[in-house]
Order: C-alpha cells, then sequence, then structure tokens
C-alpha cells in the first residue's frame, strides 16, 4: 500500500518530530542489520574497523538521513540507502585511516565500491584485490547491493546520476590523495586542486578538499530524485546550492571537532592550515554564510536552512567540544546570530543525554 506524500516540515518542531519519531529509529534499525553483519566478518582487522565505523560514526547516517524527512513516504527507501552508502563511507574511512597499507591503488580500489554503489547496473568488483586483509565474508558487497537496491526504486534517479557521480568521483578523489604517505598528501592535494579549483575559485584548498568530503549534496540528490518527473533543472539547482558551501560546512565542522583527537591520531585535519584560531573562525563564518545564501534558491528552502542550522548545532552539541577550549569559542560565534541553531543545539543535547542514561 502506498503512503500518501507528505509536503517537507518547513518549521523546527515539525521537523524535530519527524526526525526524532521516523527517521533516527529507522536509523538505528538499519545500523543494527549492519552491525549483525560486520560482527560476522571472519578477518580480525576488517571486522574491528567495519565495527568501529558504526559505533563512532552513526552521528553521520543519523544527520544524513534527515533528508528523508522531506517526505516520509519514501522514508523506507531513503534511510536504507542513505544509512548503507555512508556506512560503506565510514567503514572505507577507518580501513584507510588505520591500514598498514599506504598505496593510492589500493584506496582507489576500495573506493570504487562507492562509485558503483550509486551505479544500478554496475557490477560486483573485488574491492580488496591490493589490500593486505580481504576475508569480509560479503559485508561490502552486500552494503553495494543494497544500495544498487534502493536506487532501483527511485524514479527520476537517471536525471540526478550525473550530478552525484560527480560528487562521489570528487570524494573518491579526496579519499585516496588523504590517505597516501604524509610527505605526499599535501602536494597531492593542492595539485588536485588547481585542477579543479574553477569549481569554487574562492576557497582556499583545504576547503575546497573539505568540501569534497560531504555525502550531504549525494543525499539531497537521493531525495529528490524519490520525486516522479524531477525536471533536471532542478538536479542543477541542488548541485549549486549544496556544493561547495553546504558540503564544505559539514565537513569543516567535522574536522573543527575532531582536531584533538587527529593531533594525537596523526591525522590529516583540514582546521590545521589556518594561521590562527580567528582565521579559522572567520573561514567558517564566511562558508556559514554562503551556506545559507544558496539553498535560499531551492524549493523547500526554508527546510534547507533548518539543515544548516542543525548541522552546526549536531557538531557542536558533541560531547568532544567541552574538552576542546578554541572550538567552544568559535562553536559561540556559531550560535550567537541564530535562535534556530540554539533551539536544535537544546534538542540535541537533550536526545544526547537521554540515550547515555
Amino acid at each position: 500500500m502506498q503512503h500518501r506524500p507528505i509536503s517537507a516540515p518547513l518549521n523546527p518542531i515539525k521537523l524535530m518530530y519527524r526526525v526524532y519519531n521516523y527517521i533516527l529509529p529507522g536509523v538505528s534499525d538499519a545500523l543494527g542489520h549492519w552491525k549483525r553483519q560486520a560482527e560476522s566478518i571472519t578477518d580480525e582487522e576488517l571486522r574491528k574497523q567495519a565495527l568501529a565505523s558504526i559505533a563512532t560514526k552513526q552521528f553521520h547516517c543519523q544527520g544524513g538521513a534527515v533528508y528523508a524527512a522531506i517526505d516520509l513516504s519514501q522514508r523506507d527507501v531513503l534511510i536504507p540507502l542513505i544509512v548503507a552508502f555512508q556506512t560503506i563511507s565510514d567503514y572505507l574511512d577507518n580501513l584507510c585511516d588505520r591500514s598498514t597499507s599506504m598505496d593510492p591503488v589500493d584506496f582507489r580500489q576500495l573506493h570504487q565500491s562507492m562509485l558503483d554503489a550509486i551505479d544500478p547496473e554496475a557490477p560486483l568488483r573485488n574491492y580488496y584485490q591490493y589490500h593486505p586483509e580481504h576475508e569480509d565474508d560479503g559485508y561490502l558487497h552486500e552494503l553495494v547491493s543494497t544500495c544498487q537496491s534502493c536506487i532501483k526504486q527511485l524514479p527520476s534517479y537517471l536525471i540526478v546520476m550525473p550530478f552525484v557521480e560527480e560528487l562521489v568521483g570528487l570524494y573518491v578523489d579526496l579519499q585516496v590523495y588523504k590517505h597516501i604517505r604524509h610527505e605526499l598528501r599535501e602536494p597531492e592535494l593542492t595539485a588536485w586542486w588547481e585542477e579543479n579549483r574553477n569549481k569554487s575559485p574562492h576557497l582556499y584548498w583545504n576547503e575546497f578538499a573539505a568540501a569534497t568530503g560531504s555525502t550531504l549534496g549525494m543525499f539531497m540528490l537521493f531525495a529528490a530524485a524519490s520525486k516522479p518527473n524531477l525536471d533536471r533543472s532542478e538536479a542543477i539547482s541542488i548541485r549549486e546550492a549544496y556544493f561547495p558551501h553546504v558540503c564544505g560546512l559539514h565537513i569543516l565542522l567535522d574536522y573543527l571537532i575532531d582536531q584533538e583527537e587527529d593531533r594525537q591520531g596523526g591525522d590529516l585535519n583540514f582546521c590545521n592550515y589556518y594561521e590562527e584560531q580567528e582565521m579559522l573562525c572567520q573561514r567558517i563564518l564566511m562558508v556559514v554564510e554562503g551556506a545559507r545564501k544558496d539553498v535560499r534558491t531551492l524549493p523547500h528552502a526554508k527546510f534547507h536552512s533548518m539543515v544548516i542550522e542543525g548541522l552546526i548545532a549536531l557538531y557542536l552539541s558533541d560531547p568532544k567540544v567541552a574538552d576542546q577550549q578554541q572550538v567552544k569559542s568559535v562553536s559561540k560565534r556559531l550560535m550567537r546570530k541564530s535562535p534556530m541553531t540554539r533551539l536544535f543545539f537544546w534538542a540535541n543535547s537533550l536526545w544526547i543525554r537521554k540515550h547515555k542514561s
């Protein structure tokens, strides 16, 4: 039986109602399935990284799945798709971060799974062909197949597919360059930026790289593709509204709260390339204002505005912020001008406390 289409939530209360009552429980169910699959992985290292990616990065799926709140009648397709695709992303990020390999060929082959996941006709491949560990008992193949199966149920996917492929292609490039040998990372990333800087000439190289690391533009395109008879101009508008500012904000916030963790782990962090904290703050504020301006051109602009404010609140309510004084300072400035951000911050803080108790 088909659900009646529901219009996008255009006020914070309605959005939070949908997210907390429909979206987060759906994400929890989907992640529970992938956790059970990960527990059965034979190879100890692959099992460890698969489980760690679910345990420590589940909020990526929770945040991404907000796009299923646009139309609850499509959530049974969009939530499994977004969770499976984000789980591939988080799992591979863990594999590459903690790998004994620093081989770009290995990293590109692993991430071919993401390119195949967005092509419903792509064959499954040996994604571990160049990786030291490979016995995952079909875990990565099942994630890819789930994405493909969900995508086949999106009536307008062929309209958005070129733009999804562009964003996923940039994402894969980033993951390859940011995980190779330390002394090669910055030269490769800046050379790559030079090739692509026409896409966003006002951004610094680290800000462009951050924008390519976001999955939000892909998820919004998935959501748009669930609408029958989507017009190509709508798909173009979404791509232009989300990349680079909304996507860049997403990942800069992610790196902002991970500064101390990445410093201890020796991991690359795009927030560490500013000469001083004030410049970091000013550049993030610039990206925030760019994101707020860009989404005003979209249908359901209020929904997208709430996504931006909710994104800021989601990251700044993370417990990691409390232990980083400089991050707390940036946090206060980001929330100062937006009552909506403060509302989402309060709601998310309550939700975190409830689920920790």
